[in-house]
C-alpha cells in the first residue's frame, strides 16, 4: 500500500495511469524471445545468456548474432547454440551495424513477446514473468518495462525482485509526457515488446543510431498502452568503457537525435494522435530549454570554453524559433556578458544549477518509482 501511494504521488498530477496490485499466481508460461546481438563482447555472453536461461515461469528461446566480431565471439555463440536447443546463432563474417543487427533478430522473433538484450547486460531473475504476466491481464498494452540497475565491473548489486505495483498508462498520455520531458526512460534491456505490436509498427529506424530505441518506444505507444513494472529491478545495464550510450555521443548529439526522434513519430504518425501539433511544440521547447541549461551550466561550472555553448544556443533556436522569450536564454545572456570568475560564483547561476541537479536527482527517484 504505502509503495502505490508514493508511486500515486510521484506520478505527474495529471496523469491518467491506472496503478493496480499484481496478482500472486502466474495464469501461464507465456514465450518469450530474447535476440542478443554482439560484437566484440564475448567476455560477456556467458552470464548475459544465463540470466535469460534461468527465467522461471516463462518459456524462452534465444537468438544470438555475431556482428563480425573480432575478439572471438563468433566461437562463443557457437558454442553455445550447440549446447543447449534454447539457442540458435548466426555468426556474421562482415559487421553490419548494430541497427541492421537488431532488425534482423526481431524479424525471427516468434514468441508471444520479445525482448532485445545486448551482450553486455543481463536481465534480473523473475523479470520476464513480471512483465508478461502485466502484459497477459492487459492486452492493451504493447510495451513494458521496469527499472534498469545501472553497475560497473563483475559485481552485481542486489536487485528488488518482488513487484508491488502495476502502472499502466494509455499509449498517447504516455507519449505526452514524454514530450513534457523530452528523454527516454528506458536504458532498453528491460523493455518488453509483444510480439504481434512489434510487427505491427515495425522495427529499428537506421536513420536514428543513437535514438532508435526512443522512437520506438515512442511509435508503440502511439498503438498501444504502456506497462510499468513498480518495486521490481528488472534488467542490469552494464556502464563501461566502450558502452554505446556513453562513448560515442555528447549531449548535442544526443538532444539533436531525440528531436529527429519527436518530428519523425509526429510526421509519420500524427493521424494516430489527438493533438500532435500541440505535442510537437511541447516537445521542441521542451529541448530547447535543457539545450541551453547545458549551455548555461558550462558556464556556472567554469568549462564554456570547452563546450559548444554557442551551437546549444543554435540548437534550441532551430528546436524553438522563440527561445529567446525563454527565462533560460535570459540567463544565458547574462552569463555570457560575465567574466568567468564572476559566472561561477554569481548567485543565480550557483541557484540555477543548484536547482538543475535538483532536477535531475527527483527524475531519477520519479523513474526509479514510477517509471516516467
Amino acid at each position: 500500500m504505502l509503495s502505490r501511494l508514493i508511486r500515486r504521488v510521484l506520478l505527474p498530477s495529471n496523469a491518467k495511469a491506472k496503478i493496480r496490485r499484481p496478482p500472486k499466481e502466474v495464469r501461464h508460461y507465456p514465450s518469450v524471445s530474447v535476440v542478443i546481438p554482439c560484437h566484440n563482447y564475448g567476455r560477456y555472453l556467458s552470464d548475459c545468456v544465463r540470466s535469460v536461461l534461468d527465467q522461471q515461469h516463462v518459456r524462452v528461446d534465444v537468438l544470438l548474432i555475431d556482428d563480425a566480431s573480432s575478439d572471438g565471439s563468433a566461437e562463443i555463440v557457437s558454442r553455445m547454440a550447440a549446447e543447449d536447443s534454447r539457442i540458435s546463432s548466426i555468426c556474421r563474417h562482415t559487421n553490419q551495424g548494430h541497427i541492421a543487427t537488431y532488425n534482423e533478430g526481431l524479424a525471427q522473433a516468434t514468441g508471444d513477446y520479445t525482448v532485445l538484450l545486448s551482450a553486455d547486460d543481463l536481465l534480473t531473475p523473475g523479470c520476464l514473468a513480471r512483465a508478461t504476466s502485466l502484459m497477459d491481464t492487459h492486452p492493451s498494452v504493447g510495451l513494458t518495462y521496469g527499472f534498469a540497475v545501472s553497475f560497473t565491473g563483475t559485481n552485481l548489486p542486489p536487485a528488488r525482485t518482488a513487484a508491488t505495483s502495476w502502472t499502466v498508462w494509455q499509449g498517447h498520455d504516455w507519449l505526452n509526457h514524454r514530450c513534457k520531458n523530452g528523454r527516454n526512460v528506458l536504458r532498453s534491456p528491460e523493455a518488453v515488446m509483444r510480439t504481434s505490436v512489434l510487427r505491427k509498427i515495425g522495427y529499428y529506424c537506421a536513420h536514428l543510431p543513437h535514438a532508435a530505441d526512443f522512437e520506438l518506444w515512442m511509435r508503440i505507444a502511439t498503438v498501444s498502452d504502456v506497462g510499468y513494472v513498480g518495486g521490481a529491478d528488472q534488467a542490469y545495464y552494464r556502464i563501461h568503457a566502450n558502452n554505446m550510450h556513453h562513448s560515442q555521443f555528447d549531449v548535442l548529439a544526443d538532444v539533436s537525435e531525440r528531436l529527429r526522434s519527436f518530428d519523425k513519430i509526429f510526421r509519420e504518425r500524427s493521424e494516430l494522435l489527438s493533438d500532435p501539433d500541440s505535442m510537437r511544440d511541447t516537445a521542441h521547447r521542451t529541448l530547447a530549454r535543457e539545450a541551453l541549461g547545458h549551455a548555461i551550466s558550462a558556464y556556472t561550472r567554469g568549462v564554456a570554453n570547452r563546450e559548444p555553448v554557442d551551437d546549444y544556443a543554435a540548437f534550441a533556436l532551430e528546436a524553438w524559433p522563440d527561445a529567446r522569450c525563454l527565462t533560460a536564454w535570459r540567463t544565458l545572456c547574462k552569463a555570457r556578458n560575465m567574466s568567468d570568475s564572476r559566472t561561477k560564483w554569481h548567485p543565480l547561476l550557483m541557484m540555477r544549477e543548484a536547482v538543475r541537479r535538483l532536477t535531475y536527482s527527483l527524475r531519477w527517484w520519479r523513474c526509479r518509482w514510477a517509471g516516467v
